[in-house]
């Protein structure tokens, strides 16, 4: 016990080693990592931007999106900064407030990004297989309130899992194999047999979101078969070009978070997990504003200004 309580006093800061130290290679992943935050913070400005000044575009589905914008804006706030200014720095130091900090917003903001895409399929859902009670349904009180629950829903998530990883006592090393704090590569710091609990927390977890992702599922089905009772194929076609993107964003973030926490038990750093957090950490926010634009002629405009950003970037 002693041993223990010694080795808490010590880490009192955590080193985010999930990058080579070379400094080429440093100043490539920060250049690759400001490049497409720019464009995930530009892109999701811009939605954010029409979707509160243009008065066309005041509907549940715009709401919901501006949300979504807010919270893409968050999530990769959260992370990118401090790596790209560990990168330029070569300094990988964060303090033990500061990674449980960023532990708890990555968390809350993807609970509640997940929540909000579900919120999202039952929002088309109603749309296309309950057209005529769309408006009764989702109202503007019953759109806040869904949105509510969702940042709820986020908190308690995020809540839960940084009081699970950090109630273990911390032995030995206090390098962190990722470029941000997670779960995964803390717990392989913690002292033999103390994540019993936070192990708990993430088969509840896995089992919630599943239920959840079946529901989704479900909603996309129920959206299909109505899809297919249209006798316009181009009508069809609109429908499922909408709704797959949004399906696929989903099944992207979700099997990446499911692969990266599979190395729970790694006691060794893995280039498969740093990949996968790189995945789920950058590509949703910064894709989301582009597949929630291509197939809408109200922001067809968005991606051209985003391409426009890599365009200008890469020249420089």
């Amino acid at each position: 016990m002693h041993e223990k309580l010694i080795n808490v006093t010590l880490i009192t800061k955590f080193l985010l080693m999930g990058f080579p130290d070379d400094q080429v290679l440093q100043r490539l992943y920060a250049a690759f990592f400001s490049l497409v935050y720019l464009v995930a913070l530009m892109g999701n400005i811009l939605i954010i931007t029409l979707t509160t000044i243009d008065q066309h575009l005041q509907t549940p589905m715009y709401f919901f999106l501006k949300n979504l914008s807010l919270i893409d804006i968050c999530y990769i706030s959260v992370t990118v900064p401090k790596s790209i200014m560990n990168s330029l720095t070569n300094s990988h130091s964060i303090s033990f407030m500061g990674c449980a900090s960023q532990v708890f917003l990555v968390l809350v903001f993807a609970g509640t990004e997940f929540a909000l895409l579900l919120v999202m399929s039952y929002d088309r859902y109603v749309a296309i297989c309950c057209p005529l009670h769309y408006e009764a349904v989702m109202n503007r009180g019953s759109c806040v309130q869904m949105v509510t629950a969702s940042w709820f829903i986020g908190c308690v998530y995020g809540s839960i899992h940084v009081a699970g990883t950090f109630s273990v006592h911390f032995c030995g090393s206090n390098i962190v194999h990722q470029f941000f704090c997670d779960i995964p590569s803390l717990l392989t710091l913690a002292c033999s047999g103390e994540q019993i609990l936070e192990y708990v927390f993430i088969i509840v977890s896995f089992c919630f979101v599943f239920v959840c992702f079946t529901f989704m599922v479900a909603s996309y089905v129920y959206i299909v078969s109505t899809v297919l009772r249209i006798p316009s194929s181009q009508g069809r076609f609109k429908t499922f070009s909408t709704c797959m993107p949004h399906l696929t964003v989903v099944t992207l973030f979700l099997s990446s978070v499911y692969i990266a926490y599979l190395g729970l038990n790694s006691k060794s750093p893995s280039s498969l997990n740093i990949f996968m957090s790189v995945l789920y950490s950058l590509l949703p926010p910064s894709l989301n504003p582009v597949i929630y634009s291509l197939r809408n002629r109200d922001m067809k405009y968005i991606p051209g200004v985003i391409y426009f950003l890599i365009y200008s970037c890469n020249s420089y």
